[in-house]
């Protein structure tokens, strides 16, 4: 029911638009977001969006450089990811849950797959 896109490769400093459609949800009912994960580490809140409060959080190591946006009328939340480090490196998942103020990895009730980003330095 989600499907992300948007990965690759990049230099340091450079930026990324990942992507989420969502179907069969109804949309607005669902807060969104993203977290990732590297190899032997646990999923991290990255991002997530309140589409009834317009409401959006981030991680702290993200703030000022990533921004969550969304269109209701693609059904589609993007995460927008500038000056981009190496220590960003991980797969990117998308996320839906009815709960903006729980937006943690273990309320999530929908996962999309992962994305991978890779970032160079």
């Amino acid at each position: 029911q989600l499907q992300a896109c948007g990965g690759g490769l990049v230099q340091a400093g450079g930026s990324l638009r990942l992507s989420c459609a969502t179907s069969g949800l109804a949309f607005s009912n669902y807060a969104m977001g993203w977290f990732r994960q590297t190899p032997g580490k646990e999923r991290e809140f990255v991002s997530a969006i309140s589409w009834q409060r317009g409401n959006t959080k981030y991680a702290d190591s993200v703030k000022g450089r990533f921004t969550i946006s969304g269109d209701n009328s693609k059904n589609t939340v993007y995460l927008q990811m500038n000056s981009l480090k190496p220590e960003d490196t991980a797969v990117y998942y998308c996320a839906a849950t009815p709960s903006y103020s729980g937006f943690t990895s273990t309320s999530i009730l929908y996962w999309g797959q992962g994305t991978q980003v890779t970032v160079s330095s």
